[in-house]
């Protein structure tokens, strides 16, 4: 086994997760995001699907949800940025006995707002949702959900019956979001206790019936913090948004090489940005034309943008999974995914540019980010200087100054024509 390398975080530094078909890794920078130190990996030999990092509370609380085809799933957690995680003998995301289910993998772990802090939710698969009031110290499957009588009725999508997204609601904690392939959206407003699909309007292509109450195969959902009512969804194929709070969705694939694909994120700060990347088909899922390209919208979705800077234009057959894809909080914001290859990119304007963050990973799966504790702006000599010699400019002269040079220039004057 290898000797996992760590990364030393301080107050200011972004951190880039990276889960990875055999282990996670941690990307640190500080707030320039120009070098990165890595540590891991971890989990070495596990997939990890899910991750997150809980600052709620005081916490500095990275989640991990690795999985072994021996040993199964299960939730683990760092408050050392890595250097120690709980290893549980047994699973502690599990279903109770009378489900009759047992658990094949955790694919997302999502805190609550930060008016609840501690509580955190679980997607798993098959699919389900698991809550934990104590901050992760137990879990309680979500029976709402499971006594759903959809529920056997779902059926499993390429990567298995999941639980792939949550969508919390900040201004409301009994409002909640999910995503299940192939099951589609489901939302409740009492906290779990009863559910209700959300996928008027959104296709399924292969099913007999197109526009099934559920079965769809959505892919990822996401909402901005600021309008949680307003959504955008990537489908197995179509691109939508609903503006009611998933009652119904509008067809929003306007100028993309493709309305089939996985990744979907938000700006952080800007309500109306969307990134998104395209895959070709569900045949052949691969970057269309081989040219790996993000797609941005700044207007909620009636255009959209190819972002080719940095990024190869020529046989780049790249994929770019369901998780693989975030944003971290600094201004301007960060972007970030990672592709089957191995390779982690990023962007420090926003999307405008590129550039490689790291490259040899296994494939990579999950990518989340964090700025932790309170965003350091770097240090800008050059400004400071330039800033300095303004201000010296426009400082008021001293009394008697200009009258004292006007003296000076005058006496030189005339000795020049004495001469």
């Amino acid at each position: 086994m290898i000797k996992p390398q760590h990364v030393t975080v301080k107050d200011g530094d972004v951190l880039v997760m990276v889960g990875t078909m055999k282990g996670a890794f941690l990307l640190r920078s500080n707030a320039t995001r120009s070098k990165w130190d890595v540590g891991g990996p971890y989990f070495q030999g596990q997939s990890v699907y899910a991750l997150a990092y809980d600052s709620r509370a005081g916490r500095r609380r990275l989640l991990a949800g690795p999985g072994s085809m021996h040993f199964g799933a299960v939730l683990s957690t760092s408050d050392d940025f890595g250097r120690t995680w709980t290893n549980p003998e047994q699973a502690n995301v599990k279903f109770p006995e009378d489900a009759g289910l047992s658990l094949k993998n955790i694919w997302q772990i999502m805190p609550a707002a930060s008016g609840d802090p501690d509580t955190l939710y679980c997607g798993v698969e098959p699919a389900s949702l698991f809550v934990s009031h104590d901050a992760g110290s137990s879990w309680e499957l979500v029976r709402g959900l499971h006594h759903h009588p959809h529920r056997t009725k779902w059926q499993p999508g390429g990567g298995g019956l999941c639980l792939h997204t949550i969508v919390t609601d900040p201004h409301d904690p009994e409002r909640l979001m999910i995503a299940i392939s192939t099951g589609g959206v489901y939302g409740t407003e009492d906290g779990g206790r009863t559910w209700r699909p959300r996928n008027h309007g959104v296709r399924a292509d292969f099913l007999p019936e197109k526009n099934p109450e559920f079965g769809q195969c959505v892919h990822k959902i996401v909402a901005h913090p600021s309008n949680p009512r307003r959504l955008f969804l990537q489908n197995h194929w179509g691109l939508y948004r609903s503006e009611n709070g998933g009652e119904s969705w509008q067809d929003i694939a306007n100028g993309v090489p493709s309305d089939f694909g996985f990744a979907m994120t938000m700006h952080p700060h800007d309500p109306d940005c969307v990134y998104i990347a395209p895959l070709d088909s569900d045949m052949f899922r691969v970057m269309p034309e081989g040219r790996l390209r993000i797609y941005r919208t700044r207007d909620g979705g009636d255009s959209w943008e190819a972002l080719t800077k940095g990024l190869p234009q020529k046989g780049a057959y790249e994929t770019v999974v369901r998780d693989a894809m975030d944003a971290d909080d600094l201004n301007p914001a960060g972007i970030y995914f990672g592709t089957r290859r191995g390779e982690v990119w990023g962007s420090r304007d926003g999307g405008s540019s590129w550039s490689t963050v790291i490259s040899g990973l296994p494939p990579v799966v999950c990518v989340r980010t964090a700025v932790i504790g309170e965003p350091r702006r770097p240090s800008k000599p050059r400004v400071k200087a330039r800033a300095k010699a303004t201000a010296r400019k426009a400082a008021p002269r001293k009394p008697g100054a200009k009258k004292k040079s006007v003296r000076k220039a005058a006496k030189k004057t005339a000795s020049r024509g004495r001469r």
